[in-house]
């Protein structure tokens, strides 16, 4: 088995594409082995991202009375859960927060709203207003996470400064009528096909540990690299009472590593993220994602829970020697 992850990882680096057959072969690696697994998913991340690492930083700008029935989500109409529900906040109020996030070494904010999306009108042009803002008093890239968007509103948002925008597949295709029955798979897709046909940045993963096998994991990442999207999140399912996955089991630490190194070898070049969950689930093994191949994260507060204090995720980068990314 060793021998065998050494020859994918060279194949990799040398141009190869890790097929689904391969990858769900590498899903079955563990013991010894899996260390193995990660030092060649840190090998091909240092190649492709050098010894740097990204943070990034969201505000729940718009929280709650979703009509969507994501079956993890804490902000869904569908569930009772205990989250604060408020409407689009005020410019001042995204804006200041973005300041913040660059303060702490966010080289990337993102405006989040609930619900399907934003349609044009009154949110839609103050989101605008806020991004120009946001261009114009920081060097912080902004990013919007809004929902399923069309063409002409990527392309007003672009021209309002937006650099990348974000929107989650979630899951694989295979599994999402499991998750979700509000809306089509392909309404997602399509969203990041008119993101990227605007000429944005498109960040787009999804969560881990919905009841999904390893092999839709695997589906998801190579939808993933189909759409050539630019940067991939990772989040670990972090259950919320009120909803119908809060009885989920968490993801082992081992198994969220096994997971980031296998994304890394079959999207060797992304810019790849771990976001949500990951307090909860990898507990004492959060240093283990960059040698497992992340190559930036989240830090901060999440939609609706708190995360690790900016200050801690930077000592946490400078203990493992990497270099922390700056605005332009």
């Amino acid at each position: 088995m060793r021998q065998f992850i050494q020859k994918v990882a060279d194949d990799v680096l040398g141009g190869a594409v890790l097929d689904a057959g391969t990858a769900i072969r590498l899903s079955e690696v563990s013991g010894s082995d899996l260390y193995l697994l990660f030092a060649e998913a840190s090998r091909i991340r240092e190649y492709f991202k050098g010894k740097t690492a990204s943070l990034c930083s969201i505000i729940n700008a718009k929280s709650g009375r979703c009509p969507e029935n994501c079956a993890f989500c804490a902000q869904s109409s569908a569930h009772a859960t205990n989250i604060a529900v408020y409407p689009l906040v005020d410019d001042d109020v995204i804006v200041d927060c973005a300041k913040s996030a660059e303060l702490n070494g966010a080289v990337c904010y993102g405006i989040v709203t609930s619900g399907t999306g934003i349609q044009p009108g009154e949110e839609l042009e103050r989101i605008c207003r806020t991004v120009r803002r946001i261009r114009q008093e920081t060097a912080i890239e902004p990013s919007c996470s809004l929902g399923i968007m069309d063409y002409d509103t990527c392309l007003k948002l672009k021209e309002a400064g937006m650099v990348t925008y974000h929107h989650n597949l979630e899951t694989a295709r295979s599994f999402f009528p499991s998750i979700c029955t509000s809306h089509d798979y392909e309404d997602d897709v399509r969203t990041i096909q008119a993101a990227k046909r605007a000429g944005l940045n498109v960040c787009c993963g999804g969560i881990l540990g919905l009841g999904e096998s390893f092999a839709q994991r695997i589906e998801m990442a190579e939808t993933l690299r189909e759409l050539d999207v630019d940067s991939v999140p990772m989040n670990f399912l972090d259950p919320v009472e009120g909803t119908k996955l809060s009885d989920a089991c968490f993801l082992t630490p081992m198994e969220c590593l096994k997971t980031i190194a296998i994304f890394r070898l079959m999207l060797p070049a992304k810019n790849i993220i771990v976001c949500g969950g990951r307090e909860t689930n990898l507990r004492e093994l959060q240093s283990w994602i960059f040698l497992a191949g992340t190559s930036g994260m989240m830090t901060g507060n999440y939609l609706t829970k708190t995360g690790r204090v900016p200050e801690v995720d930077r000592q946490m980068l400078a203990d493992l020697e990497l270099t922390l990314e700056v605005c332009a």
